[in-house]
């Protein structure tokens, strides 16, 4: 099992003590693939575990779907090659599965409370959100949200990532559903501000 220890003797000793970057890294698995994930644990583990315990809303859960994220990494056969966006392949992997088990305890929860699945909340995405989930757009979704600020990250990825209703967006955020509404209507103009009017995903913020 990888950690975010195991690789302090692996890292530059150079002067300045400069980090790895990822063009470092990936030249580095040219020779040694192993010692190369090891960096990559140590650089990403941090960021990527705030990631997820903001969506799962629980460090432990959120540490111990990280080692599927970078076991995912290492069964990944482009994940070194020099066009490969390494880093943005990392927080979506995260981000879908973040999401993916949120959904799940949602329909155990439905299952357990013996309602049907076809009795959703209020407030379900539109059809057009559907079109965050094709590769290429949900890339770029994670790139444009990092240029958002922490709110309005969180509710849009609640809404078309985890599928929520604004009932239970509400309940997750501890928030009133006018607030609730008003925060992605603030979300989804920021979006078409960052993305432009006639990318794509200005779709979403329609």
């Amino acid at each position: 099992m990888l950690t975010a220890t195991a690789t302090r003797s692996a890292l530059p000793c150079d002067s300045g003590r400069r980090a790895p970057d990822d063009g470092d890294i990936k030249r580095l698995a040219a020779h040694d693939r192993g010692l190369a994930m090891g960096l990559i644990v140590r650089k990403y583990h941090a960021p990527l575990h705030l990631r997820a315990t903001s969506i799962l809303k629980d460090p432990q859960e959120a540490k111990d779907l990280l080692q599927e994220v970078f076991i995912r990494a290492m069964r990944e056969p482009r994940f070194f090659m020099p066009e490969f966006e390494l880093r943005a392949w990392l927080y979506r992997v995260t981000t879908n599965l973040c999401f993916n088990n949120v959904r799940d305890k949602r329909r155990r929860a439905t299952l357990l409370s013996g309602l049907p699945e076809e009795a959703l909340p209020q407030g379900r995405p539109s059809q057009s959100a559907e079109l965050i989930f094709t590769e290429e757009l949900r890339d770029s979704l994670l790139l444009a949200m990092d240029r958002l600020t922490p709110e309005h990250r969180e509710i849009l990825m609640l809404r078309y990532y985890g599928d929520l209703s604004y009932a239970e967006i509400a309940e997750r955020l501890d928030i009133k559903l006018g607030t609730v509404m008003s925060r992605l209507s603030r979300a989804r103009s920021r979006l078409t501000e960052v993305v432009g009017p006639d990318h794509p995903l200005a779709a979403v913020a329609a």
